[in-house]
């Protein structure tokens, strides 16, 4: 905003108190944000400052003292100087909230980054060797011990894998032969060419065509794979004999979609993966499986109903199983493919894979979790199954001990029972029992006291007041949990 150089009357006398720009910065410069942040972004900082206030005053509100101008502004810049990606304690008891960045990771995943982000590794370098290595072995080893499959792959995340596995996929067809790669053939309608036949098919159930968080779609990834999708069936009824009868010259693929994000109930049918597979089979056609939030634990000894686990598709013979990373595994952002070596190498050598590749960090944190399973430790190590596992006892004295440790500061606030839900679109409509601290006061307004706080608390509203699930508070975030309850109810 430019200001006038003259403002007749009381708005022009207010607009002459406000400070100099070179005043601010200097006061910026000696509180150390010059040294924290730049001067470029202190510079523009003192500017919207001064733009703000200027505004405010020609709108006829009161112009704040210099000395008020400076507090608030510097104010600002120590909360840019934290940085704007910030730890946060997640007292909501969304285990896998995706707001919040989802799976927390473990120690061990956390040093192994460190480790592989500090030098260089061997990502691409063969030691024994002495040549270039596969970047994607160093994951694939455990995924195969752990899931049962002949290969896998890391990329991204869930989605980029589903598209790549339908992309990668979409010009030759499967080798039931034996033979491995060296049988796979084109696929075209006999007497024409691909041009003619159009584009090629992928078949999937329209109870499977699913919308997950972000307004990612199975529709408009099959589009983007280059792909012509084929719906099967009803919402809530498909058969194999919907799928076999849609199968045409130009089929490719036949999708299972795993509905993670919510359930259909009542009078309902899906057709099961294992005829899926005997029908890719007999008529030479993939079959890809999109498991969603995937897991390597059974979930049903924790209260949480039956989820397919990876091993179970891979057993089942899908040709590509495709899961995410970041949810129930407990790891890093990922998306990862098990399956058949013929369709993993095809996966491999797809241009999309350089571009949906993941890092060196993202390898090390996945190989550190993969190494949780693998010795048996995942219930203690992976936070997230640290927290689904939690027991309703523990939980409770958890809280009672916040609310022990808050003395008189916690008058009014109680500890009552509650549930806790898996999230990440993962697991719906399944919740688990928990104890929580009730906060007394207006619940909005003290929420926004603590998320404000050093680190922010993030808590949920439940019957009109904030209330704080231990299930998904980490080790060691007690105390600060507790100063900052202590710090908004005194507001």
């Amino acid at each position: 905003m430019t200001t006038p150089k003259f403002v007749p009357g009381p708005a022009g006398s207010a607009l002459r108190g406000l400070p100099r720009t070179d005043r601010l910065v200097e006061a910026a410069d000696r509180a150390g944000m010059v040294e924290a942040l730049g001067r470029g972004p202190v510079l523009e900082a003192v500017r919207a400052e001064l733009d703000r206030h200027r505004a405010a005053v020609l709108a006829g509100e009161p112009c704040p003292s210099p000395e008020a101008i400076e507090a608030g502004l510097l104010d600002r810049l120590r909360e840019d100087a934290r940085g704007s990606l910030r730890p946060v304690v997640n007292a909501t008891g969304v285990v896998i909230h995706t707001n919040l960045g989802r799976a927390p990771l473990s120690d061990d995943a956390i040093a192994a980054m460190g480790r592989a982000a500090r030098g260089y590794t061997n990502l691409e370098y063969d030691l024994a060797e002495g040549e270039r290595g596969d970047r994607y072995g160093h994951a694939e080893a455990p995924l195969c011990r752990l899931t049962g499959a002949e290969a896998a792959v890391a990329v991204n995340n869930n989605a980029s894998a589903v598209m790549l596995a339908l992309a990668a996929l979409m010009d030759a067809a499967p080798d039931r032969s034996g033979g491995g790669e060296a049988g796979v053939r084109p696929l075209a309608a006999p007497g024409r060419g691909e041009a003619e036949a159009g584009l090629p098919e992928v078949i999937v159930s329209r109870g499977q065509l699913v919308e997950i968080g972000g307004g990612f779609r199975i529709p408009d990834v099959l589009r983007r794979s280059g792909a012509a999708l084929v719906e099967v069936g009803t919402t809530n009824r498909t058969y194999l004999r919907d799928h076999e009868a849609a199968v045409g010259p130009r089929t490719r693929i036949l999708l299972a979609v795993h509905r993670s994000n919510f359930r259909l109930s009542g009078f309902v049918h899906d057709t099961p993966l294992e005829e899926l597979v005997d029908l890719g089979r007999r008529r030479a056609l993939w079959v890809v499986d999109d498991l969603g939030s995937g897991t390597l634990l059974e979930t049903a000894p924790f209260g949480l109903g039956v989820e397919p686990t990876v091993q179970e598709r891979i057993r089942a013979g899908a040709d590509l199983v495709c899961f995410s990373g970041d949810k129930l595994l407990g790891g890093p952002q990922a998306g990862i493919l098990c399956g058949t070596r013929e369709a993993i190498a095809r996966v491999k050598r797809h241009p999309l894979m350089r571009a949906l590749r993941v890092d060196k960090v993202t390898l090390a944190a996945l190989s550190a979790t993969l190494a949780h399973y693998e010795r048996g430790e995942a219930l203690e190590k992976v936070p997230v199954w640290r927290a689904i596992a939690a027991g309703p006892e523990a939980l409770e004295a958890r809280a009672r001990g916040w609310l022990a440790a808050l003395g008189p500061a916690g008058a009014g606030c109680a500890v009552r029972p509650s549930r806790s839900a898996v999230g990440g679109g993962s697991l719906p409509e399944v919740t688990l029992p928990t104890s929580v601290l009730s906060l007394p006061g207006a619940p909005d307004a003290l929420a926004a006291r603590l998320r404000r706080g050093d680190p922010p608390v993030v808590g949920r509203i439940e019957e009109d007041r904030v209330v704080l699930d231990p299930r998904t508070v980490m080790p060691g975030e007690d105390e600060a949990l507790v100063a900052a309850v202590r710090g908004a109810l005194a507001g």
